[in-house]
């Protein structure tokens, strides 16, 4: 078992999370608008759905490794010119972060949770991020393929619950500082595009 591949996923997770996208900026909007524990149960219901993605990616392709090295090395291909595509778009985009709590309702924690669900569920875009992503940090000869696609997912949702439950807990700290330093998206925005970039280039090259 290869610890240190782990140890990159995580660290390659953390940044994502941190990094401003519509997820934690939802959660961040949630917390201020209609409490902490709101913006928990936003995080909670979105963090569900990934395990919905990771139980798709985890038999879809162990299936296809199973079948041929060369499909498998095409999904890493093809995972790699997505997020260097992704990396464009970040690139492309303004750094700017706008917090305005204009247009978000009241709803109770269950709504929450729901809403949070099906948004990660229904959206196509976290289907196809989880099979540019997970794919190359694949860490052991020994271990089925689906256990770790399953242990990758979870240290997915723990990584990134963790993000975001700070981000829920502390969304009126986060909220001032980003008022007070208007140029903290620019250096957030680099950080996304070197991530995404990285993690391509860890796929062009990683082995399994």
């Amino acid at each position: 078992m290869n610890y240190e591949t782990l140890y990159a996923f995580m660290a390659a997770t953390a940044a994502l999370a941190i990094s401003p996208g519509p997820d934690n900026i939802y959660v961040l909007m949630q917390s201020l608008v209609n409490g902490k524990k709101y913006g928990l149960a936003t995080m909670a219901g979105l963090m569900s759905g990934c395990i919905v993605h990771t139980t798709l990616l985890a038999f879809g392709v162990s299936a296809i490794i199973k079948q041929s090295d060369v499909l498998f090395f095409g999904i890493k291909l093809l995972g790699a010119i997505y997020l260097f595509f992704l990396a464009y778009k970040v690139f492309k985009s303004d750094a700017s972060l706008v917090i305005s709590k204009e247009g978000v309702g009241r709803k109770s924690l269950g709504a929450l949770f729901k809403q949070g669900f099906i948004m990660n569920v229904l959206n196509p875009k976290v289907t196809i991020f989880f099979l540019a992503f997970f794919p190359g940090f694949l860490f052991s000869d020994s271990v089925s393929t689906v256990v770790q696609f399953y242990i990758l997912g979870a240290l997915f949702v723990l990584v990134s619950s963790v993000i975001f439950g700070s981000i829920a807990l502390l969304s009126g700290v986060i909220s001032s500082r980003i008022k007070e330093n208007p140029g903290i998206g620019g250096y957030l925005k680099w950080l996304q595009i070197i991530v995404f970039v990285g993690i391509a280039v860890y796929l062009l090259i990683s082995d399994k």
